[in-house]
């Protein structure tokens, strides 16, 4: 059997074994199926990401999102994806964490467009925010960043939508890390960070936002 004739899903929980994550279970690998076949047909007509073809997307979008969902601390009830473009930890974190209430952050109205369909094909209960994620009024127990434009800047803003006690969540490379923790402030502590999935030697950080301000 060739490679391209074997589900994706399969292929999905082969690369999950090869990283030492544990597998998918045959619901979660259905819709995780479900969802890359959207992303193909629309990445057809626009611009959704720049790694167009299956295995691809599989290896570096699916996985390092799975491993990030998996990496998140308990207790986490809402969680921003800020900058969600292609849904990028957002669905995944939405799929693998079902009691995590999730709200995608998109502000060019295409992309938004394919998370709203992305949620119905999928049946997800998350939110979409389609505009600047910096508007948005509302704190969560946790924000997600990955591959967003002028990320420093990003992060600076995002760590003002995280809640007292609440994280952020930087997924980036060892080399950007620092610079993106400092852009966080001085409210954060790190621990030790998750090494993900891939070249690039792709990281998670979690910083923990302080219960109250420094004096």
């Amino acid at each position: 059997m060739s490679e391209g004739s074997i589900p994706a899903g399969e292929r999905l929980n082969a690369l999950l074994i090869e990283a030492g994550l544990a597998l998918l279970d045959n619901a979660q690998a259905d819709r995780f199926e479900e969802y890359i076949s959207l992303i193909l047909r629309w990445n057809a007509r626009i611009n959704l990401t720049a790694i167009r073809d299956e295995d691809g997307i599989l290896s570096r979008h699916f996985v390092e999102s799975i491993a990030c969902a998996r990496a998140l601390p308990p207790g986490i009830v809402t969680l921003l994806d800020f900058g969600s473009g292609a849904g990028f930890p957002g669905i995944p974190i939405a799929l693998c964490r079902p009691e995590i209430a999730v709200t995608l952050a998109e502000s060019v109205g295409k992309k938004a467009a394919f998370l709203h369909e992305a949620l119905r094909v999928l049946g997800i209960p998350a939110n979409i925010h389609s505009g600047r994620a910096e508007t948005l009024s509302a704190k969560f127990d946790c924000v997600a960043l990955r591959a967003v434009n002028r990320m420093e800047l990003a992060v600076k803003a995002a760590s003002q939508l995280v809640s007292r006690g609440g994280w952020l969540a930087l997924m980036t490379t060892s080399k950007e890390l620092g610079a993106l923790q400092a852009a966080a402030g001085a409210d954060f502590a790190w621990g030790g960070v998750v090494q993900l999935p891939g070249g690039e030697k792709r990281v998670l950080a979690l910083g923990e936002r302080a219960l109250s301000s420094p004096s």
